[in-house]
């Protein structure tokens, strides 16, 4: 006798692809693990969800994997003789939907350093989604127990400098999708598995002047491609990755000893194509995904007084086409010593909107 676990499969990869930061299902586009589109840090979600030009700490591995690039060593204030490499490890969590208690859960770590052998910066990170708990029934629809779904990642990023203002990143990411396990012997799993990589620039002109105005150290613009890889097979279906394509610009408005503002735009795409005849593979789908309609836009500010408060806010917008996402954040930061914490929180503009309260909370220490 079979066990059906469908529609455990079913809702489990619906609620995250419905609630999670990207495209709905049956919407423009349409891939497998949706987690891997959820932004990991608080800092800039409160920014709302910019961060491919910004990239300016660790949590550029999930940005843009090339800002690491301009990280080598830390001005400490010791003696320049002995100067201490950049390291990094950062922590994020965040309940998802916690105001629908469906037990949804994301989790981000990584840990990143500079190495002079490398003439590079070396990273690494794990990212954990908990779909929750499902029951699993008979034909008959007799209960037979429960299990957990989840999903996961791990990833190796390497970024170094190519020119005096041009970095470049990369990342290798290997993924698990673990829906439902496998009810007997000759059953197969709810297990998807794939692997794919990103690929990532960052320019940071050093000399720059544009109708009078110095835009030298002030300006930085990022590209980032996105979850480049082999479809996600469950059972006999498959599901494209969600490639997607980031650009993004940041300008610092503002800095001296005590204030330092800087505001960030980006722009992104999701290069995945779905038809009634499916959806198009690699590298196809890297023409055919602009077949969907409207791209989405994020901006915002951050402010910091005296690199120890940071107050941030902005806006994410979609076009209905593609879901119609729109809602400010809000985000604070506190930096003591080698600590420093991240809170961000989501504010809808639509009354009952899955995403209205959540809070995600990061923190980055600078390991010395």
């Amino acid at each position: 006798m079979s066990i059906k676990i469908r529609m455990g499969l079913y809702f489990a990869s619906i609620a995250v692809a419905m609630f999670s930061s990207m495209n709905m299902y049956g919407q423009a586009g349409g891939a497998a693990v949706p987690f891997l589109t959820i932004s990991p840090d608080a800092r800039s979600s409160g920014m709302g969800e910019v961060g491919t030009a910004v990239a300016d700490d660790i949590f550029a591995v999930y940005w843009n994997p090339a800002g690491l690039a301009f990280h080598d060593y830390v001005d400490d204030g010791s003696d320049p003789e002995h100067r201490i490499p950049f390291r990094q490890i950062s922590l994020a969590f965040s309940k998802w939907l916690p105001q629908f208690n469906a037990d949804l859960y994301y989790s981000y770590g990584t840990f990143g350093q500079y190495f002079p052998s490398l003439d590079g910066t070396l990273a690494f990170n794990a990212t954990y989604m908990h779909l929750g708990e499902f029951t699993r029934t008979y034909e008959n629809g007799k209960v037979a127990g429960t299990f957990l779904s989840n999903e996961f990642a791990l990833g190796v990023s390497y970024a170094t400098i190519i020119a005096t203002d041009l970095g470049v990143g990369v990342q290798l990411k290997y993924i698990q999708s673990n829906l439902a396990p496998a009810t007997t012997a000759a059953d197969v799993a709810g297990i998807g598995r794939s692997g794919g990589f990103d690929f990532s620039v960052m320019w940071k002109p050093q000399q720059l002047n544009v109708f009078g105005l110095d835009m030298a150290d002030n300006l930085s613009l990022g590209l980032n491609l996105q979850n480049i890889g082999p479809k996600v097979t469950y059972r006999s279906e498959s599901d494209p990755l969600p490639t997607t394509l980031r650009i993004g610009s940041a300008y610092t408005i503002v800095r001296d000893d005590y204030n330092d503002l800087k505001v960030a735009l980006d722009v992104s795409k999701l290069l995945v194509y779905r038809d009634s005849l499916g959806s198009d593979a690699l590298p196809g789908s890297l023409i055919s995904g602009w077949k969907n309609p409207g791209m989405e836009v994020a901006g915002g500010l951050e402010y910091w007084y005296s690199q120890v408060i940071a107050l941030r806010a902005g806006y994410f917008y979609e076009p209905s086409l593609i879901g119609g996402r729109q809602f400010w954040n809000f985000g604070a930061s506190v930096r003591y010593d080698i600590f420093r914490a991240d809170f961000s929180f989501i504010n809808t503009i639509e009354q009952n909107h899955p995403l209205a309260n959540t809070m995600r909370f990061s923190l980055i220490i600078d390991w010395r």
